[in-house]
């Protein structure tokens, strides 16, 4: 909470704390050094007084800058300035501080305020009285003496923002609270504007304090208030608090401003909350507030990120019923969106309506974007025909376009044509950066050419490169997939050690590489990490974890990290399910491994061939037939069949004869195409074990047409 009383403070900045409005005026009068007298039109051109000083004394400078301020002020009057902008002719290194608090208050004594005022803002414009914090507090009580609170609140809104330019913010804004104690009421407008810039400068729990303090001292929040405050949360990416900061200013009847909406609204989607920007869009609309063209395209920007392009032209329907035509901005947000999902096509089309329009026509971004769609699907001519089709309607492609291309060609392999783009990029003025490199070099490490990526990687950092997240990641998941833990950790540890925080993926990648390895505690220390570092496990982190334990023969702990899963908000899905089932198999805990089994298929989930087999088979070794036969009773038929062709020839070659029969006799009523193999397998393990009767009963079966 801000303080409410900084005595200490006070006391450094010559002012005693706790006192009247009168009292701390009084004790200013120890800065006048002279009386002042009335002269023709200004107070401060007084013959007989200026005659007791000398002409360099600080009195005789006092009033030398005080008649000079008056005659300047009277001369820009009429210029209707409000305060004017004095033209002193003074050497400001002459002037102390303690000359220009004593000038500040003479003024508004025997001049008035706004004289005083003219001097302030004339002083501030010079960095020696920019920053000097007593010169704003005798402005400020001089100006309530005068009772001008409107110029008093002026001055410390400017107080605050100057100081927070050298980053004593929250020494100015404590000083605000205080000025309140010494009889200054504050109003919404001055503890917006600390708020304000509290946000501004990413300090959004500390503008909740001073939010919190405007309601202790009856000072009722408005609109910018509120909004402020969202602000301040969406900047930081803490978009929980955002959310209930604005579902706060809803309730209130208070409606944000474009600018404010639109960054809502972004910042929302980036961070994976679009349904609540698609809530918060509709909720607003019914408070009556119109969005514009940029309001809606940002939303439709976010769904197409999601992946939701069908809600998307939803929502571009809605906004033509709006009245809002779709510019090349919302049509290039479409096509990207489309080409993500892999609807090149249906882009393409939408992009020949743009190129046909007489209002809108393709830009940079629009080309760029299509051609990215065709490079996923490799189709790399027509993203070539593309990039000659853009040069010559006159668009220049920029070092994006060129990347996107670039990585086309690197991922398919045509590494020629990725290194004769780079060279082409060189010489139209755009160096191919880190994200180029990166682009060529993944493409090499996928073709198993890690050496000559190398060499790449190097060539950028001796043309002034530095590597970033994305490049050190591909590294260590080159060297992850070869089992080289040790290498991968290297470049892990040189990520951190550069300032560059690893994210999910590359700690992901890593306990993926080492739970392969079954070193299971460098990937506890790796998950712990992780979570200390703010970052959220995966699916795909949880998944490696389990599989990791399975293999390592720690059930126990495997099923730990199951059950913690929901914490983090990660659904396992089928690999994570076989994994632990598989697991709890080889430790016989069937019963168990039946659960998870049924749990997975009442959701909708496939078991894995090696999951059914495996549980089926485990029920067999345990003579417990009847609930292998329930198990694969769950699947499809094509499933059912192709698992128990396989158990039975896995049973046959455990010599598990009369068992193998059971299931083989049901194979052939549910599937008259019997397989070969499976019949071969089943007649050599009955010859073997002179179970004569058992192939003469089923090669009659066959005999029949049945087989």
């Amino acid at each position: 909470m801000v303080s409410r009383s900084t005595p200490q403070f006070l006391r450094s900045h010559g002012l005693q704390p706790k006192i009247s409005k009168i009292s701390i005026l009084n004790s200013l009068s120890s800065l006048r050094t002279l009386s002042f007298y009335a002269y023709s039109d200004h107070p401060f051109t007084s013959s007989s007084s200026s005659s007791s000083s000398s002409p360099s004394s600080p009195q005789s400078v006092v009033r030398t800058i005080c008649g000079l301020v008056c005659e300047s002020y009277y001369q820009h009057t009429h210029l209707r300035q409000s305060p004017p902008k004095l033209n002193l002719n003074v050497k400001i290194e002459s002037l102390t501080h303690e000359q220009a608090t004593t000038i500040i208050a003479s003024l508004a004594d025997e001049a008035g305020s706004m004289v005083a005022l003219s001097f302030f803002y004339w002083a501030i414009g010079f960095d020696k009285f920019r920053h000097f914090m007593r010169l704003y507090i005798v402005c400020v009580m001089s100006l309530i003496a005068n009772e001008n609170l409107v110029r008093a609140h002026e001055v410390i809104q400017c107080m605050v923002e100057n100081f927070a330019e050298i980053g004593r913010f929250k020494e100015a804004a404590d000083m605000v609270i205080e000025l309140q104690n010494q009889g200054l009421m504050l109003s919404t407008r001055t503890l917006n504007s600390v708020v304000g810039i509290a946000s501004r400068m990413s300090l959004a729990e500390y503008a909740e304090n001073m939010f919190e303090e405007m309601r202790q001292r009856g000072v009722s929040p408005d609109s910018c208030s509120y909004k402020s405050m969202v602000v301040g949360y969406c900047k930081i990416g803490r978009i929980l608090e955002a959310d209930r900061w604005l579902s706060e200013m809803l309730e209130r009847g208070f409606v944000v401003d474009n600018a404010t909406f639109t960054l809502i609204i972004s910042t929302f989607c980036e961070n994976g909350f679009t349904n609540r920007a698609v809530w918060f869009f509709e909720r607003i609309i019914k408070m009556g507030f119109k969005p514009n063209l940029i309001n809606f395209t940002t939303l439709i920007h976010g769904l197409c990120k999601r992946g939701s392009v069908k809600q998307a032209f939803d929502m571009l329907e809605e906004m033509v019923r709006k009245g809002w035509k779709p510019n090349v901005y919302t049509h290039t947000t479409l096509i990207d969106g489309l080409c993500k999902k892999g609807w090149t096509e249906k882009a393409f089309r939408l992009f020949l309506k743009l190129v046909r329009s007489d209002n809108y026509k393709p830009n940079v971004h629009t080309y760029t974007a299509m051609i990215s769609g065709y490079c996923k699907e490799d189709k790399m001519n027509r993203a070539e025909m593309l990039l000659n089709k853009m040069k010559e309607q006159g668009l220049v492609p920029n070092t994006n376009t060129y990347t996107t291309l670039i990585d086309g060609h690197s991922k398919a392999g045509n590494f020629e044509r990725a290194y004769e783009l780079m060279d082409i990029m060189a010489t139209e003025g755009f160096a191919p950066n880190i994200y180029t490199y990166n682009a060529v070099m993944d493409g090499l490490c996928k073709k198993g050419r890690l050496s000559e990526a190398y060499k790449l990687i190097k060539k950028g950092f001796h043309h002034g490169l530095q590597a970033d997240r994305v490049t050190y990641t591909i590294l260590i998941s080159e060297h992850c997939k070869k089992g080289d833990t040790k290498e991968a950790l290297v470049f892990f540890n040189k990520m951190v050690k550069v300032g560059l925080q690893p994210d999910m993926y590359s700690y992901t990648t890593l306990i993926a590489s080492f739970c392969r390895q079954k070193k299971m505690k460098e990937s506890e220390k790796l998950f712990e990490d992780a979570i200390k570092n703010c970052l959220v496990p995966t699916k795909e982190t949880y998944t490696s974890m389990i599989c990791g334990y399975c293999r390592d023969g720690n059930i126990t702990l495997a099923t730990k990290f199951f059950q913690r899963m929901g914490d983090h908000g990660c659904v396992p899905d089928g690999i994570t399910y076989c994994a632990l089932i598989s697991g709890l198999c080889k430790e016989n805990k069937l019963d168990e491994a039946c659960r998870l089994y049924n749990i997975m298929i009442d959701k909708g989930m496939s078991p894995c061939e090696v999951t059914r087999l495996t549980l089926a088979y485990e029920y067999c070794k345990n003579d417990n037939s009847f609930t292998a036969m329930a198990i694969l009773e769950r699947l499809e038929r094509k499933q059912w069949i192709r698992t128990v062709n396989t158990l039975v020839r896995k049973l046959c070659n455990e010599k598990k004869v009369g068992m193998a029969a059971l299931f083989f006799n049901k194979l052939v009523d549910k599937d008259r195409n019997v397989d070969h193999i499976t019949l071969a397998a089943f007649t050599t393990a009955c010859y073997e074990s002179n179970k004569y009767a058992l192939v003469s009963d089923l090669t009659q079966r066959v005999s029949k047409g049945i087989g």
